[in-house]
């Protein structure tokens, strides 16, 4: 097969090399496995596109990737700043005034009517915060703080940070889901229309259970040229199952490795083989067939 200067080997089976190619295979490769096998095979990836000299967004749950090689760290936590007010951010270029709206649409559950409005106050100067927002006295005000708590005052204080080239996302130390989620979408949001990155996200399924975590989704793993994003799971749930794009099953429960191939397409017998651990079975997909092949791989230890 022909593959792209952007293919990188991540299976080897003796004498054969396994690639996955984001121009041939699908802009986003989901990963399925369980313990640290995701995480390991994510950081083995976006080594391998930093040195095709791609810059690299990671989103990690569960706090282990290394901080080497990154421009910009964030740490959320519970209870702590994190710069990440949308408002604040589109005032300082990271996003347009109407997608801060949009946002807080989403994570507030503002209808289009409020949304409007708030983005009318946005837009004259009148509102420069989401803590402004909040308290405004407006209707769409109302609205937010049905749902707005200490969390969200906190995680909207301090200075927006400064993301650079190479960004690592620590979501390990926060345990709210709101806030994982609101900063999952808030970020995606500032980084959508990068090029030359590679995109990562660990865990996928932890991070698409929220409502503002689904919506950062699609703006992520939207086909984009000289972008590519990488899912990593160790849950078979719909909402990563259903996402575009082909599959590296890692070894995991036989029932869950049987729903992932069925999910894909891949008809029963031999086509299905059962993967072992420290192996892998890469699953890709054209109009007119389906693909699985298997071999070692080739990831390191975190």
């Amino acid at each position: 097969m022909k593959y792209s200067k952007l293919a990188i080997e991540i299976l080897r089976d003796e004498e054969k090399s396994i690639y996955y190619d984001p121009i041939y295979h699908g802009r986003t490769l989901k990963i399925f496995g369980i313990d640290d096998d995701p995480l390991r095979v994510l950081k083995y990836i976006a080594d391998g596109y930093r040195k095709l000299g791609y810059g690299a967004i990671i989103f990690d749950t569960h706090g282990e990737f290394p901080e080497d090689g990154f421009d910009t760290v964030l740490k959320i936590e519970d209870g702590k700043p994190a710069g990440l007010d949308p408002i604040r951010m589109a005032k300082k270029g990271m996003m347009d005034l109407y997608s801060a709206a949009t946002l807080l649409q989403t994570v507030y559950e503002l209808d289009r009517v409020l949304t409007d409005r708030l983005y009318a106050d946005i837009l004259r100067g009148k509102i420069s915060s989401v803590p402004e927002a909040a308290r405004a006295g407006e209707k769409y005000s109302e609205v937010i703080m049905e749902s707005y708590t200490a969390l969200d005052e906190a995680f909207y204080g301090g200075e927006p940070p400064e993301l650079g080239r190479s960004i690592l996302v620590n979501l390990g130390e926060a345990h709210s889901v709101s806030v994982v989620g609101t900063a999952f979408l808030v970020l995606a949001a500032a980084v959508e229309k990068r090029r030359g990155v590679m995109v990562g996200v660990d865990d996928a399924a932890v991070l698409a259970y929220t409502t503002a975590g689904s919506a950062a989704m699609p703006l992520l793993t939207r086909p984009a040229r000289k972008r590519l994003t990488v899912l990593g799971t160790r849950y078979a749930i719909d909402s990563v199952l259903n996402i575009a794009g082909p599959t590296l099953l890692l070894y995991t429960d036989p029932d869950i490795q049987s729903v992932i191939y069925e999910s894909n397409g891949v008809p029963p017998g031999a086509m299905r083989r059962h993967v072992h651990k420290g192996r892998g079975a890469l699953i890709t997909r054209t109009t007119e067939t389906v693909s699985v092949e298997e071999g070692e791989l080739l990831s390191q230890p975190l």
